[in-house]
């Protein structure tokens, strides 16, 4: 899953029993300084052996260890000296491969919880001590009710037991609530401890570090041939082809395909930034028709992705095949797409969106894959954006998803339908800029709603759409929290909006959260 040559020699190996925060351990462990890959149980022990890690974490899942097919972790891994930290089902798997007892609990706990810290141990230290009460956030229904031989309790809660247990010969630890959310408060420094103190990993994977492995390894890879870079202007795609660019040179060639569903000035925005200020080779076309003719009279969200999917790789296909001598296409992957795109139970995973970043392409077109971001978290590109001289100002823009504004127009994508979102939507991130909050959300856009409303404008009556303003705070954009704009300023946006743009009369306000919305309408 990782390229040999980026990965250091020291790393935590993560194995995935189904969790739906698994991928926040890894960014934990990153944060740490360390090196981690996440595995599915069925693969783990291959990924043992290949990887050699310096310790073991146990991810959380929704099976039970009381079923007979429940997943395991390899014994292997239990009967090294190599360290393991069990997480939730992590724990409860540790506990009863080596001869605890795990029992279905009736009543369980999710939410906030609390646990009385009963002992001291490597994995608490400078952190929690024994007599103390701390947050913590659980979600399970089994619970431990006896230990292994060598194994203690070191923290109990209301409805588990055996909340955090420990055997610090074998350096095993466990614990039965997920400290890599950030409802556990301490739960990042617990990890951290585990990895570098009690897996004695150095904190030494950094970006600098990263970036010069990256380009001997994409030179390697590469050698004398040409490389093709789909260019959409978002950060992964332009720091994937910085990147190369440093390693290659004009050997890369980018491609920019204008859907015609980008926000305002994008397009330009894009073409000036690698044309004239970091002299990459591009190659810049104007789909817009290709595209909303194929969007004309869709109407579902997973139809539209399907159909710019396929436009784009025609689009994209056609100007390619003019690069001669090219021989690998670049992506900008990122490592919670190559996550998601395999599933822990060996077979397909629950699809809340399409990917269209993960395959697709090289099938059609017979070329290899450059993926130099492929090992990386969207944080650690941001990090790398910047080491690549990218300004902050660029990498810290808000995520934009690949189907663009089609995604942010319920119901049938017309030209004029975007037109109108693209307006909106620039009148609202002027606002949020020139209020200084930018920064301090994670995502904010405008979506126009597949509603009409009668309004009153000089007198005269109006039918025209509604707008809905979105805005979100998010860690990691797994979980979303609506951004608390105070009604001035709301009162503001929407004043501009409906003076400013023709076709809205109205504007509203998303409070959803996520869950159970997600970030994006569609």
């Amino acid at each position: 899953m990782t390229d040999s040559a980026v990965a250091p020699p020291e790393a935590i190996l993560i194995v995935d029993f189904g969790s739906q925060v698994t991928q926040l351990i890894a960014r934990r462990v990153r944060e740490a300084g360390v090196y981690c890959e996440i595995v599915p149980f069925q693969s783990a022990a291959a990924a043992y052996d290949r990887l050699r890690p310096k310790g073991v974490i146990l991810s959380g899942g929704p099976a039970s260890v009381t079923d007979v097919a429940g997943p395991r972790a390899p014994q292997a891994m239990l009967d090294d000296a190599v360290p393991v930290f069990g997480i939730c089902y992590g724990e409860q798997a540790l506990a009863h491969q080596l001869g605890g007892t795990v029992v279905a609990s009736h009543g369980g706990e999710f939410g906030r919880a609390f646990i009385d810290v009963v002992d001291d141990c490597g994995l608490f230290a400078g952190v929690w001590a024994r007599g103390e009460r701390h947050q913590v956030w659980m979600s399970h229904g089994d619970k431990v009710t006896a230990l292994p031989s060598g194994y203690r309790t070191v923290a109990t809660s209301d409805g588990a037991p055996f909340a955090a247990i420990a055997d610090d010969v074998r350096r095993h630890y466990g614990v039965q609530f997920h400290p890599e959310v950030v409802h556990t408060p301490d739960g990042a420094k617990l990890i951290a401890n585990f990895v570098l103190g009690v897996a004695g990993c150095a904190a030494t994977w950094s970006m600098a570090g990263y970036r010069a492995a990256k380009v001997a390894a994409i030179r390697a890879q590469v050698g004398d041939a040409k490389v093709i870079c789909g260019l959409s202007g978002g950060v992964d795609s332009s720091v994937a082809a910085l990147l190369i660019h440093e390693a290659i040179g004009d050997a890369l060639t980018c491609v920019f395909v204008d859907t015609g569903l980008l926000r305002a000035g994008e397009a330009e925005q894009v073409v000036s930034l690698f044309r004239e200020h970091y002299h990459i080779p591009l190659i810049a076309v104007d789909a817009s028709d290709a595209f909303l003719a194929a969007l004309a009279g869709v109407t579902d969200p997973e139809a539209k992705r399907k159909a710019i999917g396929k436009t784009f790789i025609d689009v994209f296909d056609a100007e390619a095949g003019r690069i001669d001598g090219a021989r690998f296409l670049a992506q900008g992957t990122l490592y919670p797409d190559v996550i998601e795109s395999v599933s822990y139970a060996g077979g397909p995973s629950v699809t809340i969106k399409s990917h269209h970043n993960v395959g697709g392409l090289p099938e059609r077109m017979n070329l290899a894959l450059v993926e130099p971001l492929r090992e990386l978290f969207k944080d650690e590109v941001r990090v790398l954006g910047r080491e690549l001289g990218l300004t902050q100002a660029f990498v810290g823009r808000h995520p934009f998803p690949g189907p663009g504004l089609a995604i942010r127009i319920p119901g049938e994508v017309t030209r004029a339908k975007c037109d109108i979102l693209r307006a909106a939507d620039a009148v609202y991130l002027a606002e949020i800029r020139a209020a200084g909050l930018y920064d301090a959300i994670w995502q904010a856009f405008a979506v126009l709603l597949p509603v009409r409303t009668v309004g009153v404008m000089g007198d005269g009556r109006t039918y025209d759409y509604v707008c809905a303003l979105r805005a979100v705070t998010s860690v990691d954009g797994m979980t979303a929290d609506v951004y608390p704009f105070d009604a001035a300023f709301l009162s503001r946006v929407a004043t501009r909006i409906v003076n400013e743009v023709a076709g809205i009369n109205r504007v509203v306000y998303d409070y959803t959260s996520k869950p159970p919305g997600t970030i994006e309408w569609e």
